[in-house]
């Protein structure tokens, strides 16, 4: 069967295929428990009505059960001939077992979930329970390895034993078999299995399944975009393990051949396999070498050792008198302090760097192998951990790469650290706008027409050597993600040796699985090193240059042209920064600064400096040791947990918006009104039925310029006649949710690793609780009332007040005030606030604001103004104010504004200090 996806295809699969595939299956087994109980009472006709509705879905069901080590054939050739044979009672009692063991996770710990006799012995809650309140042994962790084998199936069953004999005691994990005859069916499990390790790959395999699944090829297509015709004869092993490779980089993958194996070992097609194996040799090996391998992932080198250290009778004379918790446990006073938190937190304290532990200042240790490890899992050259968070993160990239002059073309509502991080540099902002969304008070992306045209200005202007930097929020705060890749192609071509910085403190997730990393700026910079390495590409490129000509900065007709970089010139040059503890198992503050730079080796000394500038020299040990974590556990299980975030975010998004009573007041924002027609070329609405299915919203994400992740949900309040900062202090006093960020009528709500189905349960239902209040309290008011809540929701969702734009830097802080271009000296401008006499307040309200807005002298801001909503400069240093800024200033009814004092009013710069031209500070 084909690969190749098209419109002819089957398109009436929803995104349950793709999400979480382990989850939607135990929920199809419960679904099934609760029709076999049914069959189990019913009498007569009801009887075979309900045997007829378990027989259907246990046949949808089975045509996936392969992708997965438990049930197992045994126990699903039990539950057929129980069907066949109408026997209820048997049918029931082994689906029963079947689903309370996939609830539970029993089947990984008990032999008695894979016997069909024995009694089922699953307790749902037992894998919930926190460490520190289990009893018993603790389990060794469990995993499945994926054998693609041409064996014919019926010895697969003692294939499956042989392997289970080499198990030993002193083993550190345990292993589950599952095979696959073909490409396709070995593609299927990779993808839907979230609890493979590896895979072993034994040469001789067919491309084709033997199973007639026609959607489950096209949706094999859309994930692996493999071309069958081009698979060489002989090389379908090494294509499907290249294939598994892109989808899921953190497989271990093994190949056995019968060819010998030191000839075919120096191929660079074997670069994804780490092994090769003559496959009638070393059984054991192999066994081994996949324990390795895992256990290769699951070591953390820092907490490791931060563990054995705390083990030790450490004496300590040294800071940090909480070490070891003796001021603590002795107190007459704070012993609940050492009751709250327990010994070991205590005991893994110190200033110390030796004795085991490293420096995070100049690791040469276990937080050094600690960051390599983390590079590797990320997909980075390098990496760095940072323990002020990403803020931190942002202004050591900025400081690093950038030095007086240095033009950055950046986000103009990206994070306050972006902004600061230029003025510690020297480094000139040119503010480039996204596109606004002035119905929510928020902003979105900057659209890469906006990019190249300043790229373009500079260069007409003689100073494109002087633009080092791109630098945007990937995703920003409300889920708009760019496409990195042709973001990064189109801008190279203007200038090869950009440098881009992504700040994805919102995505850090995004890496560890396909869906999302097709959208991260280092899944970007790998597919451009692959792609620029390409002698197709050479070609592509020779064909563009013989049509195009050289690059005229003035041709309009360039701004919405694909443009393409020389592969001869160009560099990669990304730096990711992510907030790890904003996404992943990581206490508050970790981050993590990801490098892939061609010409790292330029900057490596200025950007060590720029990370002892801003690193403590106190880091906390317990926040390096949750970075390691976070590490491990992304390597081994971001694949799952990442995916079934996703789909727990798409429920939510269908429960609320297909509501009846719900969606009258409250919605969640789509795609479709988060972004513009014009940057969803697929004409993508939103998530799912009716709307989409999977092939279209694969489709929408490789090539639309924005979109929208689903797991950052914008939950419109104001229909329901509430503010977001008044909703969101609402839902945490009375319902216990924490959202996230606000705007002037919504908030933000999150999926990540750590919610659950009841999670969503508890938003839904205090939804629903909300709305039946509002339908109350209108029907009790009557006219007036309504009319009253519907004035309240016009001025929320209608009257709101347009969002303003950066206007220009002061002439005074320009090189050259006609520019075309909007860059300035930020740096000069913020360090003359630190003067009074340079500056002068005026309150908001003042007439003589008004009069200087018509008449002059201009109003230039001395510092930063960021009002929370929206959480972003509408007035940065040396910036002139416009009405646009004034008069959505005096519209705000937010309490948090940032640079702001209401009683002085709004500081300026006066007008008599800036007759001087002010260049940059060297």
């Amino acid at each position: 069967m084909s690969t190749n996806a098209n419109a002819d295809e089957p398109r009436n699969q929803d995104l349950a295929p793709i999400f979480a595939a382990a989850v939607n299956r135990t929920d199809q087994w419960r679904e099934l428990h609760a029709l076999s109980r049914a069959w189990a009472t019913a009498q007569g006709d009801k009887a075979e009505s309900q045997r007829t509705a378990a027989a259907g879905l246990f046949q949808t069901i089975s045509r996936l059960e392969q992708c997965w080590a438990y049930p197992g054939s045994y126990l699903l050739t039990a539950l057929s001939e129980a069907l066949a044979q109408r026997d209820a009672a048997i049918f029931a009692r082994l689906v029963q077992k079947v689903s309370g063991a996939l609830l539970s996770g029993n089947y990984r710990r008990s032999e008695y979930a894979w016997d069909a006799a024995a009694e089922s012995t699953a307790r749902p809650l037992e894998k919930a329970l926190p460490p520190d309140v289990e009893t018993g042994e603790a389990q060794k962790p469990n995993f499945e390895v994926l054998v693609v084998t041409p064996a014919d199936p019926v010895t697969w069953e003692r294939a499956r034993a042989d392997m289970k004999r080499m198990r030993r005691a002193e083993d550190p994990f345990h292993y589950e078999v599952i095979q696959a005859g073909s490409f396709e069916d070995a593609a299927l499990a990779v993808l839907a299995n979230d609890n493979l390790q590896a895979v072993v790959i034994v040469d001789g395999f067919q491309y084709e399944s033997r199973v007639e699944m026609p959607d489950l090829q096209v949706f094999l297509g859309r994930h692996l975009t493999l071309d069958r015709t081009s698979i060489e004869p002989g090389a379908l092993a090494t294509a499907l393990a290249k294939a598994i490779k892109k989808c899921r980089p953190e497989l271990d993958i093994y190949l056995l051949s019968d060819r010998r194996a030191e000839a075919v070992a120096g191929s660079d097609a074997l670069d994804p396999i780490r092994r090769v194996f003559h496959h009638i040799e070393e059984p054991m090996e192999i066994h081994l070498s996949i324990l390795d391998g895992v256990q290769d992932r699951y070591e953390t080198p820092y907490f490791d050792n931060l563990k054995k250290y705390a083990q030790r009778p450490i004496g300590t004379f040294h800071a940090l008198p909480i070490a070891r918790g003796k001021s603590v446990f002795r107190s007459n006073w704070i012993r609940d302090f050492g009751q709250f938190y327990g010994t070991n937190i205590f005991f893994a304290e110190s200033s110390a760097t030796t004795g085991g532990l490293d420096s995070l200042l100049e690791p040469t240790g276990n937080i050094k192998k600690a960051q390599d490890m983390a590079a590797r899992a990320f997909g980075a050259k390098r990496a760095y951990f940072a323990t002020n968070g990403t803020s931190t993160s942002n202004k050591i990239v900025v400081q690093a790469v950038c030095k007086p002059g240095d033009i950055v073309i950046v986000d103009r509502n990206c994070h306050k650290s972006h902004h600061y991080g230029m003025v510690l540099s020297g480094a000139q902002p040119y503010y480039v706008e996204a596109f606004p969304l002035t119905q929510y008070s928020m902003y979105g992306a900057v659209p890469l027409r906006t990019i190249k045209k300043a790229l373009f200005d500079c260069m007409a202007e003689g100073k494109l050597d002087r633009v080092k930097v791109i630098d945007m929020t990937n995703c920003t705060f409300d889920g708009h993600m760019y496409n990195p890749q042709r973001l990064m192609e189109e801008c190279l071509a203007i200038k090869p040796d950009l440098i881009f910085q992504w700040d994805e403190a919102w995505s850090g997730f995004a890496r560890f699985n396909p869906f999302h990393r097709r959208r991260t700026g280092l899944g970007g910079a790998a597919a451009l090193t692959e792609r620029y390495r390409d002698p197709k590409y050479r070609e592509e490129y020779k064909a563009w240059t013989a049509k195009v000509g050289k690059l005229d900065p003035k041709n309009p007709k360039l701004l919405d042209m694909h443009l393409m970089p020389d592969p001869d010139k160009v560099r990669i040059r990304v730096y990711q920064t992510n907030s790890t503890h904003k996404s992943m198992s990581c206490f508050r503050q970790g981050s993590m600064i990801l490098v892939w730079d061609e010409d790292f080796h330029k900057v490596e000394g200025p950007f060590m400096e720029a990370f002892l500038a801003h690193t403590s020299t106190s880091p906390n040990l317990q926040l390096i040791a949750s970075l390691d974590i976070a590490r491990r556990q992304m390597e081994l299980e971001g694949y799952g947990l990442t995916m079934r975030m996703t789909d727990l975010a798409l429920r939510i998004r269908g429960a609320v918006n297909t509501h009846p009573l719900i969606s009258k007041y409250f919605r969640i924002a789509t795609p479709e009104d988060m972004i513009p027609a014009e940057y969803r070329q697929s004409g993508l609405k939103d998530y799912g039925p009716p709307h989409s299915n999977w092939v279209d919203v694969i489709q929408a994400w490789n090539e639309d310029e924005f979109v929208l992740d689903p797991t950052r949900l914008t939950l419109i309040c104001g229909s329901a006649g509430f503010n977001g900062t008044q909703f969101k202090g609402l839902l945490a006093e009375r319902f216990d949710i924490q959202t996230n960020k606000t705007s002037r009528n919504s908030v933000l709500v999150q999926t990540n690793i750590n919610n659950t189905h009841s999670d969503a349960a508890l938003l839904i239902k205090t939804l629903v609780e909300l709305s039946r209040e509002i339908e109350r309290q209108l029907a009790q008011e009557g006219k007036a009332g309504q009319e009253a809540f519907a004035a309240k929701v016009k001025s929320l969702m209608t009257d709101v007040p347009d969002l303003p734009n950066f206007s220009r830097f002061h002439d005074a802080f320009r090189d050259n005030p006609k520019s075309a271009s909007n860059e300035g000296h930020m740096r000069p401008a913020f360090f003359m606030a630190y003067d009074e006499d340079n500056c002068e307040f005026i309150k908001l309200a003042s007439p003589q604001i008004d009069e200087r807005l018509k008449k002059g002298p201009e109003l230039v801001s001395a510092n930063f103004v960021i009002p929370y909503p929206p959480g972003f400069p509408i007035m940065v240093p040396g910036q002139v104010i416009k009405p646009d800024t004034v008069a959505f200033m005096r519209k705000l009814d937010v309490k948090e504004i940032h640079g702001y004092n209401a009683a002085q009013g709004l500081k300026l710069i006066r007008p008599d200090k800036l007759r001087a031209p002010k260049k940059a500070t060297k």
